[in-house]
């Protein structure tokens, strides 16, 4: 639902978009998701016999010497949110090191137990692409010096990212619901959901700081946010209110559908919908989402509309946008 705009002053308000985007620099957020049916192929057999046997293969990992493998998990929701998408896991050499090891065991200075990159395929629930995100480092040891205290353990760190997640840098920590299970290569991955059954739930939490992130513009006389019926500014002479409807110019939200070129202006038609999910929040409570578009002619400026939740109190209120679950900072606006 996109309702009518005011011309002169949307675009007034969307030309404000770069110099604020460009003022406010992004901050970090915290991500988590959820997999299921998580499984460890190990290298085990022969090349020419991986994927072939339709028999469930489960066996104890081998944990002498170097080894490698591939383990897959689907992400079945994001910060509690259905969602869709693969985890996938490569342990291109996997050890378990320390500076006094068994036999058959590498000596290292620190204990790490693996090299194992992270490819993260983030999907909506109705199956949209919203954006990868690729990770390098360690299985074991401490977590970086410089990490935030919710990641425990581990050295993985947020390399990249396309789509939403462009740009992002951060940290990855992992945690086991139930055990991954652990089967060899050899056992044909189309029957890993399958043969999963209650194993291989984990719990994934991302640290993302993001090239860009969602941010309300800010116009001469308060934060960009109108009612929808006439497009006037909500100030304290002319507030919002319980259940109404209103729009608010951002930037930083990302690729849209049907999209346009990186640096371009966004067309009247088709109308470009924001491609990752769009939230708004109202004093920290979920508000509904009416629509979130790219600004016809504006370059990396949008519209989202929402309504404020009926039960909203008097007062000032924090608005907060988050985009592909990434939160930008927030504004105030008075309610009656």
């Amino acid at each position: 639902m996109l309702l009518p705009w005011k011309v002169a002053l949307a675009t007034a308000l969307c030309g404000l978009c770069a110099p604020i985007a460009e003022a406010q620099a992004p901050t970090g957020s915290i991500v988590t998701f959820e997999m299921e049916n998580s499984t460890f192929y190990n290298y085990d057999c022969p090349f020419a016999d991986v994927g072939t046997n339709p028999n469930k293969l489960d066996h104890p990992l081998k944990v002498v010497g170097i080894y490698s493998g591939l383990g897959i998990g689907d992400i079945v929701s994001v910060n509690g949110n259905p969602a869709k998408g693969a985890a996938y896991e490569l342990f291109s050499a996997a050890f378990v090191g320390s500076p006094n090891p068994a036999p058959g065991h590498p000596i290292v200075d620190g204990a790490r137990a693996a090299i194992a990159p992270w490819d993260l395929d983030f999907l909506s629930a109705d199956g949209t692409q919203i954006g990868t995100i690729h990770i390098d480092g360690f299985v074991g040891g401490n977590r970086p010096p410089d990490a935030p205290q919710v990641i425990s353990g581990s050295n993985w760190i947020v390399t990249a990212g396309s789509g939403a997640f462009f740009g992002v840098r951060g940290y990855l920590q992992i945690s086991n619901t139930t055990p991954e299970r652990v089967t060899s290569a050899c056992e044909d991955p189309s029957l890993r959901r399958v043969f999963a059954g209650d194993l291989g739930k984990r719990h994934g939490t991302l640290y993302l700081v993001p090239l860009s992130q969602p941010q309300i513009v800010t116009a001469p006389n308060g934060p960009a946010i109108v009612h929808a019926n006439d497009f006037s500014l909500v100030t304290a002479s002319k507030p919002a209110a319980a259940g109404e409807i209103l729009s608010v110019f951002a930037t930083g939200l990302g690729p849209t559908r049907p999209g346009v070129d990186p640096g371009q202006p966004f067309p009247a038609s088709p109308l470009q919908d924001v491609n990752s999910p769009v939230e708004v929040t109202v004093n920290g409570k979920s508000a509904e989402v009416l629509a979130a578009v790219g600004y016809p002619g504006a370059v990396g400026g949008y519209q989202v509309n929402f309504r404020i939740p009926s039960d909203a109190p008097k007062g000032n209120a924090t608005i907060q946008l988050k985009a592909a679950w990434i939160a930008g900072p927030s504004a105030n606006v008075p309610i009656q």
